[in-house]
């Protein structure tokens, strides 16, 4: 059979994944079934003749554990030196991730993929070491032993008595472009032992005794094999989905079983689990959803409960939708180079074959080089059935009734529309007739509209045509025709309805999916990302569902969509089994099914966020298998989505804390400065008065206890500032808010600042209609006072600094100007920092945080603080204030 054109979407994406691997240095992975089968030995081989052929490639970390071979092996070729990293009192030596990529080598050798780093290196597995250096565009050859796979840990443990600590995940030997498999038999393996290549001898009569036993070494040595034989099985595949092969390539039996929804498709998937079993041999089951195939919501639900039955034997699972069932199988079972397909035949009357045909015999025919397994029985019944064809035939009553209705309302029309138009034209009126009885959706009853339209219309309006004769062959010539068109018409009627009903289910999934991607990612906060993802759930499953997350190790609710009520200790004791394992169960499931919901883990990559409760609407409908995994699919980003919020939160405190670093760094640099002037000049005025108390009159010492006064002053307010910034830095504003008079607010500020105003006028303008505000007066007071005397410093003596208030929508603006120089374009946006001190003042005092205070308030108050030029000259300082009371 000839190998048809390539699929555009699947060789536009291999064309795109060959320029991202272009772009990524190229991972070779020697792999091993246990320590001492040569993979080093091997690798450092490879490198020495890769270093012949001009190649630069150097040793990043290769262990040799004192053996002379891997030694000699590592004599002539350049190896980076390693980090040294003081752990727990001890000097310990690591790779150094840095300089090999400061060195950037074409290709360097990483020992050991699974070790683990020491504390303090900035990856905590060496495996991310290897993932960076492959991202940078370096080739990394490395090795690593089949127990340290992820995927295999329990079984190795299993075998070997013994828990795996270091683990690599099966994502890396993904990257690998190559997996290179070294391999030894256990027998030859154990004399090495014994002859101390693998282990110093003080450790080798140890290793024996536990890890290096026969029957272990035989166990891992399979796993090796099937490791590498899967991912050859993956490149075979791939490979050939690329570049568009039709034809089967038999390098490795792979079963295909066709289900459906009767009870012979169980001893299918049984038959074909032994099979594969005894094969060694990968397997999947498929059922082909087709517009042309109508099943009752019972018997498309049976069909799901059988692929769930093969999902859990061990077979991959698929829902394939088309038109032609035969076509569709042949087709996925060439993209996955099956070998073998199984199907199930039943056995019939001979007679019944002359007029159908079977689904089987229809795959035999079409499956060229695919070798076809069948099983035969006939086919039982049983009470279900019994009781689903009374109520079928029920439903099938009415259907017939209906379409003899409808052909008799047709023959009525025609009688009044006989004394006016042709009797042939009368032949259109019954094949809307037809047409209409085609809409429910049935083969049979338009049939029977079109058997009875010919008769009415033989009866009624021509009844010559039964005279065969050559003047009414033109009639039957035009019946005929109209018995084609009319099942032409409803058939594709029905398919359409079907095809069009299949569309609106997946339209629905991919518009909710691509919302719900959209909300998640522009929506912070973890209650609004679970109520999001909540909702559009319940819209996609039709469901009503819960979010569950742990607070103190326990599962609390919070979200609900569809449901108000809350749940029993019997089912937050599933909810806790779901969150403490990371597994589903519930409905539908073969764990806890009793429930009356599906229970889903809220995985991430730092474990389980929480639980999703999906309780269906209608629990007659199952999840089919790919609406579970979508379901799956839509939770994980949820709780990636969460994850991430949570790291940004994580990464706001960092930066928090770094800033609260600089602050303390830039402060001690103030002190000598701004802290000791005032000291200083209270110091000396205090040693005059001191000194020349004597000789001073009366009014010089009134001067000087002023000066001491106000630096003392200047000295307070500059050590309170100092001591507030610190506190709202570093503790939760807690505020104490409650409603008050923002027209007395600023009477109490001017009142205590009348000594600074001296001359200075202060304008104000208060509307009458702002009510009272929710606020903390003390905190508020301070935002004033820093405020007002910022004003003070830029004011001149003869123009009033103006003081507005005024109601915008749900929040009031206070806005305090003044007539002085006005702001520097650039320090816009700087002036509310900590420690900056604009270009315009004339006094060196003052450490620049009377505005970084104002604006932590303001923020903790729900408003926003920010300052602009006036248009006649100055500055303007202006805040908001929400007028309700949440924050």
């Amino acid at each position: 059979m000839n190998d048809k054109r390539q699929d555009p979407e699947k060789l536009l994406k291999r064309v795109q994944n060959e320029e991202l691997q272009a772009s990524r240095g190229k991972l070779k992975i020697y792999l091993g079934a246990a320590p001492g089968v040569g993979k080093t030995y091997t690798m450092l081989q490879d490198a020495g003749a890769k270093r012949k052929q001009g190649i630069d490639i150097m040793v990043g970390v290769v262990e040799s554990h004192g053996r002379k071979d891997i030694e000699n092996l590592l004599q002539g070729l350049e190896i980076l030196p390693k980090q040294t990293i003081e752990y727990k009192g001890k000097l310990l030596e690591e790779f150094d991730l840095d300089g090999a990529l400061k060195r950037n080598p074409a290709v360097i050798l990483i020992d050991e993929m699974a070790h683990s780093n020491v504390e303090g290196t900035r990856h905590a597995k060496r495996w991310k070491d290897i993932k960076e250096l492959l991202y940078r565009g370096i080739d990394v050859y490395t090795t690593l032993n089949v127990q340290h796979i992820e995927s295999l840990n329990d079984d190795v443990s299993a075998i070997i008595h013994a828990p795996i600590k270091e683990t690599v995940p099966d994502s890396m030997l993904e990257l690998a472009e190559t997996i290179e498999l070294i391999d030894l038999p256990p027998e030859d393996l154990l004399k090495r032992l014994q002859d101390g290549k693998v282990y110093l001898p003080e450790h080798a009569e140890l290793a024996k005794e536990n890890f290096f036993r026969k029957g272990n070494l035989i166990a891992l040595r399979e796993l090796a094999l099937r490791v590498t034989a899967a991912r050859v099985g993956a490149q075979v595949l791939l490979y050939r989905q690329g570049q568009g092969i039709r034809h089967i390539w038999s390098s490795n039996e792979k079963i295909l079983v066709c289900v459906g929804p009767g009870g012979e498709s169980l001893k299918l998937i049984r038959a074909a689990c032994r099979l594969a079993t005894s094969l060694q041999a990968t397997w999947s089951a498929v059922y082909v959803d087709s517009p042309r195939v109508r099943l009752s919501e019972q018997e498309r639900n049976s069909a799901i409960k059988n692929l769930r039955l093969a999902e859990q034997l061990g077979a991959e699972t698929r829902i394939i939708s088309g038109f032609d069932l035969v076509a569709e199988l042949i087709n996925y079972a060439r993209e996955q180079n099956v070998t073998l397909i199984m199907i199930w035949k039943r056995i019939r009357s001979k007679w019944f074959d002359i007029f159908t045909s079977r689904l089987a015999d229809e795959i035999v025919r079409n499956s060229y080089e695919i070798n076809v397994y069948i099983m035969t029985g006939k086919y039982s019944g049983g009470d279900d059935k019994q009781q689903k064809n009374i109520s079928k035939t029920i439903l099938l009553r009415r259907v017939y009734m209906t379409t003899i209705g409808v052909v008799i309302m047709a023959t009525m029309i025609n009688y009044a529309l006989f004394q006016f138009v042709s009797a042939r034209n009368l032949i259109l009126v019954y094949l809307v007739a037809v047409t209409i009885v085609s809409l429910f959706g049935r083969v049979w009853p338009s049939i029977l509209a079109s058997i009875l339209s010919v008769a009415a219309y033989g009866v009624f309006f021509a009844p010559d045509l039964l005279n065969f004769s050559i003047t009414n062959f033109e009639y039957l010539s035009t019946l005929v025709i109209m018995i084609l068109l009319t099942q032409v018409i409803s058939h594709l009627t029905i398919l359409t309805r079907r095809q069009a009903e299949s569309a609106r289910i997946s339209e629905r999934q991919a518009t909710a999916l691509h919302k719900l991607s959209r909300q998640l990612a522009s929506t912070r906060g973890v209650d609004k990302l679970l109520e999001i993802g909540s909702k559009y759930l319940a819209e996609i499953f039709d469901s009503e569902v819960m979010a569950l997350l742990p607070i103190d190790h326990k599962l609390v609710i919070k979200a609900k969509i569809g449901t108000e009520q809350g749940l029993d200790a019997k089912e937050f004791s599933i909810a806790q089994w779901v969150y403490d394992l990371g597994q589903i169960a519930g409905l539908g499931t073969d764990t806890l099914p009793f429930s009356k919901a599906i229970y889903v883990p809220l995985l991430a990559s730092q474990g389980t966020m929480g639980v999703l409760r999906v309780c269906p609407k209608n629990q007659e409908n199952l999840l089919t298998p790919e609406q579970m995994h979508f379901l799956e699919t839509c939770a994980n980003q949820i709780a990636l989505t969460i994850e991430v919020d949570h790291l940004q939160e994580k990464n706001k405190q960092t930066e928090f804390e770094k800033e609260i670093d600089h602050t303390r760094s830039v402060l001690l640099q103030s002190v000598s400065q701004d802290l000791r002037a005032p000291l200083a000049s209270i110091m000396l005025s205090a040693s005059t008065q001191m000194q020349l108390a004597k000789d001073l009159d009366s009014e010089r010492i009134t001067q000087i206890g002023q000066t001491i006064y106000s630096e003392a002053e200047q000295l307070s307010r500059l050590i309170n500032n100092l001591l507030q910034i610190t506190y709202l830095e570093k503790e939760s504003i807690k505020l104490q808010k409650k409603p008050s008079s923002l027209k007395d607010l600023i009477g109490n500020v001017l009142k205590a600042s009348r000594e600074k105003l001296g001359k200075i006028p202060v304008y104000i303008k208060i509307p009458l209609e702002i009510p009272e505000i929710p606020y903390d007066n003390t905190l508020l007071e301070e935002v004033m006072f820093n405020l007002l005397d910022n004003a003070i410093k830029f004011a001149p003596e003869d123009k009033p600094i103006e003081i507005y208030a005024d109601m915008d929508k749900d929040k009031v603006i206070v806005s305090i100007e003044d007539h002085g120089p006005g702001i520097v374009d650039d320090e816009v946006n700087k002036l509310f920092e900590k420690f900056y001190r604009g270009r315009m003042l004339t006094t060196k005092r003052g450490l620049g945080l009377g505005l970084a205070i104002c604006r932590i308030i303001i923020e903790a108050h729900g408003g926003n603080i920010w300052a602009e030029n006036r248009e006649g000259g100055g500055a303007a300082f202006k805040f908001s204030l929400p007028l309700g009371l949440a924050t």
